[in-house]
């Protein structure tokens, strides 16, 4: 097991799962969608693609990219999918930028300290 899925919590399998996360949201169309969740709050595939060079068709398939790996959940509200933020799963995309970013700023001191001796 990887020294960062242990410091975060995450044990097995989970691993795998994350990297899901992080491949949907490296896609700049499904990152859009999640801003624009995080940022209006539940929406339509219809309202999401509003004011977007994007067809309805490619964001449902955004989406359901992003629901696969539990970044959204989608609902039928009537003839419509009400799509929302999974917030947990973006913690734990926060968790593991954190990790890592503070190792990195470990590494650079040590290599810091090393070069002024």
């Amino acid at each position: 097991m990887s020294p960062v899925a242990t410091d975060v919590g995450v044990r097995g399998g989970d691993v795998g799962a994350s990297a899901h996360l992080f491949a949907a949201l490296g896609d700049p169309t499904r990152l859009r969608l999640v801003v624009r969740l995080c940022r209006y709050g539940p929406a339509s595939i219809v309202r999401l693609a509003a004011d977007s060079s994007v067809t309805r068709q490619a964001v449902a398939k955004h989406l359901r990219v992003l629901a696969r790996a539990g970044l959204v959940r989608g609902r039928r509200r009537g003839r419509e999918s009400i799509w929302r933020l999974e917030p947990v799963r973006l913690e734990v995309a926060r968790r593991y930028l954190e990790l890592v970013s503070r190792r990195w700023d470990r590494t650079l001191e040590r290599l810091k300290a090393a070069v002024e001796r």
